[in-house]
């Protein structure tokens, strides 16, 4: 299969999607390999590494989805790539549609094959190639809501983890998933006042048996929503829905009782944010202010590590390509389940129903395509 991987071109993302080992593995496998020149600089992948693997190097965007049957890509299509996609062409990234229509229309009218990183999901539920990113995310998300807590950045001017005769901050974490989880790793190790809220009780439980006791756990109503948002220091959304839109747990209303130079951060951004004043930012002008509440809403925030993001990202990802690469997409997605799942649209029909959903068009069962 003639693959390709374009540099990326929405704002501030500085992330490749195959690293030059990547590109080895696929070159085994018998596939040839397009980059475009300057795809990986800014991850600190040289031209000359791609060349060494074995890919053959491009200059513009235009070339490489001109030549490639599978685009390779860390980011959905922007505006000024719609038109470049191809009927039948296989785009492989992250796409988080429902959170977009414009793009889902675009992909629709393309008639491509749109295989989606975030809804790649394991028997266990698990989405393996959600996880890496989520990880780099959610510690991220304490990292960058400890900054802004600093008062030349806008915030309150609290330290995370106190000192000795301080109290130190209260950060609460709206999801005990894979972001949630990270986040409060890292919020509890810098000191902080932890709490976590999930609305499953089980996670709840592993949760309260492995982290310290500077993390506390409680469900998630809107009751305990409202009254920690009033004495937090920091809130870090970590919801997601896969495929599908983020509920709104922070409303409007809640800012007008939250401590001036409070912060959010919203990690479920991408996916409509959970939190209901949220936009998406980005690395150029991360946050805003509303009811004097800072709000840090950047959308690829992965995008601002991107040599670990990068390796990270390609670890979970080439199994999969080489899958599509070797066998077709179709055999492939009849071959693994998981990988299935990650299909959300397919010759103009949308086979993702959370997607469909979303912006009440039409659905087709993934099943009558395959």
């Amino acid at each position: 299969m003639i693959i390709g991987v374009p540099r990326e071109i929405k704002t501030s993302e500085n992330r490749v999607a195959l690293t030059p080992s990547g590109v080895i593995a696929l070159k085994r496998n018998g596939h040839t390999i397009y980059v475009q020149s300057g795809a990986g600089e800014t991850s600190g992948f040289k031209d000359d590494l791609y060349i060494e693997a074995g890919a053959e190097l491009l200059d513009t965007i235009e070339d490489v989805y001109r030549i490639a049957e599978m685009i390779i890509k860390v980011k959905e299509p922007i505006e000024k790539e719609y038109n470049l996609v191809r009927k039948d062409q296989i785009l492989y990234t992250y796409f988080h549609f429902a959170s977009h229509e414009p793009l889902t229309r675009a992909m629709v009218d393309s008639k491509a094959v749109c295989i989606a990183y975030e809804t790649v999901e394991n028997s266990d539920k698990s989405l393996p190639l959600l996880i890496p990113m989520s990880e780099v995310a959610g510690r991220m998300a304490t990292q960058e809501g400890a900054k802004y807590l600093e008062k030349p950045m806008g915030g309150r001017g609290i330290l995370l983890g106190g000192v000795p005769g301080v109290l130190p901050a209260q950060v609460v974490i709206l999801g005990g998933g894979v972001v949630g989880t990270q986040a409060a790793k890292m919020a509890a190790g810098l000191g902080a006042d932890v709490y976590i809220l999930d609305i499953n009780l089980n996670r709840l439980r592993e949760l309260d048996d492995i982290m310290p006791a500077n993390v506390k756990t409680l469900h998630s109503n809107t009751y305990n929503i409202q009254k920690l948002s009033q004495t937090a220091d920091l809130i870090i959304g970590a919801v997601l829905i896969p495929g599908a839109r983020a509920p709104k747990l922070i409303t409007r209303e809640m800012l007008k009782d939250m401590k001036d130079g409070a912060v959010l951060v919203d990690v479920a951004v991408d996916q409509g944010g959970c939190i209901e004043t949220c936009r998406p930012t980005t690395h150029d002008d991360p946050t805003f202010v509303i009811d004097g509440v800072l709000h840090y809403c950047v959308a690829n925030m992965p995008g601002a590590v991107p040599y670990t993001s990068t390796i990270a990202l390609t670890n979970a990802t080439l199994h999969y390509a080489i899958q599509i690469a070797n066998k077709g997409w179709k055999k492939a997605c009849n071959d693994d389940a998981a990988l299935c799942k990650g299909l959300n649209i397919i010759d103009g029909k949308i086979v993702y129903e959370a997607v469909a959903k979303a912006f009440d068009m039409d659905f087709t069962p993934v099943e009558e395509l395959l």
